[in-house]
């Protein structure tokens, strides 16, 4: 991980809400169907919320049905990092920002093809940039 990773708490709470501080570094999450995030159907990238890396395209973006974002895939191989889940009396895949250790959700091997994976993603752990006309 980069040295975003290395910043202290005092530095992340001058740049999260206290949600986002909550969800990103604390490993939070917000309630269903309460992200901003949830409904966005514009062409664009997701990027991570504290260090800006880009992470997943709209275009692999999908409806769930769950209450949070929903991805099939990363942008591209070694933006997300996986770890396992213990917390809650259940076993899960955490998935983090490779570059600053950003929690963003977890992963779920129940999505669509052609990967057969949700990325569930907290709308609090990221930010969208929507895609600029070529014109």
């Amino acid at each position: 991980m980069s040295d975003h990773n290395l910043k202290d708490d005092d530095y992340w709470r001058s740049k999260l809400t206290d949600e986002e501080f909550r969800i990103c570094r604390e490993k939070g999450t917000e309630m269903p169907f309460s992200g901003k995030y949830v409904d966005t159907t514009e062409a664009g990238t997701y990027l991570c919320r504290c260090c800006n890396t880009p992470l997943f395209k709209s275009l692999a973006k999908f409806d769930a049905g769950c209450g949070w974002p929903s991805f099939f895939e990363p942008l591209e191989k070694g933006v997300i990092t996986e770890e396992m889940d213990t917390s809650l009396g259940m076993v899960r895949t955490e998935i983090m920002c490779e570059a600053c250790g950003c929690h963003l959700g977890h992963v779920f091997t129940d999505g669509p093809q052609p990967t057969g994976l949700r990325y569930c993603v907290n709308s609090a752990s990221i930010q969208f940039e929507e895609e600029k006309n070529q014109s």
